[in-house]
């Protein structure tokens, strides 16, 4: 069974959603079937399909999580010293070697991912050209238009 990186901040937001669907939405939905229950005919109770699909989606949530929790592997990288080497968790800044813009990603586990935030997954191929290079190492990246170089100008540990 193979485990899946996840940062400190990943688990918690996805702990976080755990709580909220078990302690909140749950009862919520739960209730809302009750309710829905005592109008008679469920065959043509649309508030009471909605709520079962409600429901349905709740529970597949949870064990979708629960099961992202069980197969990760919790990753500190603020407990992990700074050797300028570009690891999973590391916040980098890298230079486009061609037009000097200088870009910063954090790299982060498939489901943690989102490009707004500058969360790149480790599997991107940009995560995968960074890994275990370095301060100053230049990376060549295979994007759809083509190759970029990138040099690596910072890496933090956050």
């Amino acid at each position: 069974m193979n485990k899946v990186p996840m940062t400190k901040a990943g688990e918690k937001a996805l702990r976080e959603e755990l709580n909220r669907l078990k302690t909140v939405d749950r009862p919520k939905v739960i209730e809302a079937i009750a309710d829905a229950r005592e109008h008679g005919d469920l065959k043509e109770n649309a508030e009471y399909h909605a709520a079962r699909e409600q429901q349905s989606f709740i529970e597949g949530r949870i064990q979708e999580i629960e099961g992202k929790l069980s197969m990760s592997q919790i990753i500190d990288v603020a407990a992990i010293p700074n050797t300028g080497k570009v690891i999973f968790g590391v916040t980098v800044d890298i230079i486009n070697i061609e037009t000097d813009e200088v870009s910063t990603y954090t790299i982060v586990g498939d489901d943690e991912a989102d490009i707004k935030h500058n969360k790149i997954s480790i599997s991107s191929p940009i995560a995968r050209a960074l890994v275990g290079k370095e301060v100053g190492d230049v990376v060549t990246v295979q994007i759809p238009s083509g190759l970029v170089e990138y040099e690596i100008e910072e890496v933090r540990h956050a």
